[in-house]
C-alpha cells in the first residue's frame, strides 16, 4: 500500500537538502580560502629562504627542491587535516602561524645551521601536535571535566625546574629541565594547562566572582572570595618571579589570569586590585633577586655595561639602526654579533635585514592573529569557548608583547620567545597545540550556529 507523503513534508525536506547543500559550499569555499593562502605563504617563505641563500653564497641554494617539497608537504599535511575534522574552523589563522614559523626558519637558517636543522624537526613535531590535537580534543568541552587534575599538572611543571638534579638554571633564569641529553622548558605546556583550568573555574564561578563588593567606607573593595583565585595566581607568579628569576614567564601567567577575570566579571577592581599585587611583589622581587635586580639596570642604561651585561641590548639597537626603513637584505647584515639572536633577539634580526617594513609586517601578523582569536572569542556562546579563546589569543599577544618591549627596551628584557618565530621546542610544540584548541573553537561555533551537533 502507497503512503502519501504530505506536501509539507516534502518541502522541510528539500530546504533540508537545499541548507546542507548551501553549508557545503560554505565549507569548501572557507578551505579553499584557506588552502590559497597556504600557497601564498609558500610562495612567501621559498622565496625568502632563495633570498637569503643567495645573499649569503651568491647561489641559489642546492636543497631548493626538497626544501619546497617539505614545506609544501608539511603545510598541506596541516590544511588537509583541517578540511577533515574541522572543516568550519577559521580560514585565516593557520596561513597566519605557517607564515611566522617559515619566516622565523629562514632567519635561523641565516644565522645558525645547525639549530635550523633541529628547528625543521621542531616543526614538524610541532604540527604533528597540531594535528593530534585536532583529533583527540574533538569537542573542546570535553577538556571541561578535568580542570582540577589540568590545573594541578599546569602548576607542577611550572615549579617542576626548582626540583634538584633536573632543574637547570640557564642565563640565570631556572626554567629548564633535562633528563640526559634531553632538555625542555614545562613552563611552555603549564601555560596551555593553566590557561584551560582557568576558561573552566571562570566559566563556572562568573557569576559569584561578579556579585557585590564590600566597602570600607566611602572606597569599594572587592569581595574576598572573588580575590581568592586573584591570590592564588599572583602567588604562583610570584614563586616564578622570585624562586626561577622568570620575570617574563611571570608577568604572562599573572596577567593572563587577570584579563580572564575582567571578562568572566566585567569588573574593573579586580584588574586594579591584581596589578596593584603584583606591583608590590614586583618591587619586593626587584630589592630581592640579585637577577632581577641586574636586568633592570640594564633596561635603564645598557651603555653602562656595554661590553659585559649590556652588551646584547646595545647590539640590538645598533642592528634596528643599521637596518633603517627596508633593511639590508637576508643574509646582508651582522645580527650574528648579538648573543642569542636565533632566541631572544630574533627581533632584533628582522630589524636589521628586513628594516621598519618587515617588523611591522611580523607585528602585523601577530595582530591579525589576535583579532582573528577574539573575533573567535565573541561568537563563542558557551562561557568556556569563550574563556578558552580568550586567553589563547591573550597568550599570544602577551608574549609578543613582552618580548618585543624587551628587545626595543620598552620594558626590562625578559628571557621569553617570539611565538611561531624564535628558536625553541618547547616553544614551536606548545603554540602549535594553542593553535589547534583555538581552531576547534572556531569550529564548534560555527557548527552551533548552523544548527550541526558537534
Amino acid at each position: 500500500m502507497t503512503v502519501a507523503v504530505p506536501q509539507a513534508d516534502r518541502a522541510d525536506r528539500r530546504a533540508d537538502r537545499r541548507y546542507r547543500r548551501a553549508v557545503r559550499r560554505w565549507e569548501v569555499a572557507n578551505r579553499s580560502t584557506e588552502l590559497g593562502l597556504i600557497l601564498l605563504v609558500t610562495v612567501i617563505v621559498v622565496g625568502a629562504y632563495i633570498l637569503a641563500s643567495l645573499g649569503k653564497t651568491a647561489s641559489l641554494p642546492v636543497n631548493l627542491g626538497p626544501f619546497l617539497l617539505a614545506v609544501l608537504g608539511l603545510f598541506l599535511c596541516a590544511h588537509i587535516a583541517l578540511r577533515i575534522v574541522a572543516p568550519r574552523a577559521d580560514p585565516v589563522l593557520l596561513p597566519l602561524a605557517l607564515l611566522l614559523n617559515g619566516l622565523g626558519y629562514v632567519m635561523i637558517v641565516r644565522l645558525n645551521r645547525h639549530e635550523a636543522g633541529l628547528q625543521a624537526v621542531w616543526t614538524a613535531l610541532g604540527l604533528g601536535a597540531f594535528i593530534v590535537t585536532l583529533v583527540v580534543v574533538r569537542r573542546i568541552r570535553d577538556l571541561d571535566r578535568y580542570r582540577y587534575l589540568l590545573g594541578f599538572a599546569g602548576v607542577g611543571l611550572l615549579l617542576l625546574p626548582l626540583v634538584p638534579v633536573i632543574g637547570e638554571q640557564i642565563a640565570g633564569s631556572r626554567v629548564w629541565v633535562h633528563f640526559g641529553p634531553f632538555n625542555f622548558e614545562p613552563g611552555e605546556l603549564a601555560k596551555v594547562l593553566l590557561l584551560i583550568f582557568c576558561a573552566s573555574y571562570l566559566g563556572e564561578k562568573r557569576v559569584l566572582l561578579a556579585e557585590g563588593d564590600r566597602w570600607l567606607g566611602p572606597i569599594p573593595v572587592p569581595d574576598l572570595r572573588a580575590l581568592g583565585p586573584v591570590a592564588v595566581a599572583w602567588g604562583v607568579a610570584i614563586t616564578v618571579m622570585i624562586a626561577e628569576h622568570d620575570l617574563g614567564m611571570s608577568m604572562l601567567y599573572f596577567f593572563l589570569f587577570i584579563t580572564l577575570l575582567y571578562v568572566a566579571t566585567s569588573r574593573r577592581r579586580y584588574v586594579a586590585a591584581g596589578a596593584a599585587m603584583f606591583a608590590a611583589a614586583a618591587v619586593v622581587a626587584y630589592r630581592t633577586s640579585p637577577v632581577l635586580h641586574e636586568r633592570v639596570k640594564i633596561w635603564l642604561d645598557p651603555w653602562r655595561t656595554a661590553q659585559s651585561s649590556g652588551f646584547q641590548l646595545v647590539q640590538a639597537m645598533f642592528a634596528f639602526a643599521a637596518g633603517g626603513t627596508v633593511g639590508t637584505g637576508l643574509a646582508l647584515g651582522s645580527p650574528t654579533r648579538i648573543p642569542a639572536v636565533q632566541t631572544d633577539f630574533i627581533f632584533a634580526a628582522i630589524g636589521e635585514e628586513l628594516g621598519l617594513v618587515g617588523t611591522i609586517a611580523v607585528l602585523t601578523a601577530f595582530l591579525l592573529m589576535i583579532a582573528v582569536g577574539l573575533r573567535i572569542a565573541l561568537r563563542a556562546d558557551h562561557p568556556f569557548d569563550k574563556l578558552l579563546a580568550t586567553g589563547a589569543a591573550a597568550i599570544i599577544g602577551l608574549q609578543t608583547f613582552i618580548i618585543v618591549s624587551g628587545v626595543i627596551r620598552l620594558l626590562p628584557l625578559t628571557g621569553i620567545t617570539l611565538p611561531f618565530v624564535s628558536y625553541g621546542g618547547s616553544s614551536l610544540l606548545t603554540n602549535y597545540i594553542l593553535l589547534a584548541l583555538l581552531l576547534r573553537v572556531s569550529d564548534t561555533s560555527a557548527r552551533h550556529a548552523a544548527g550541526v551537533p558537534a
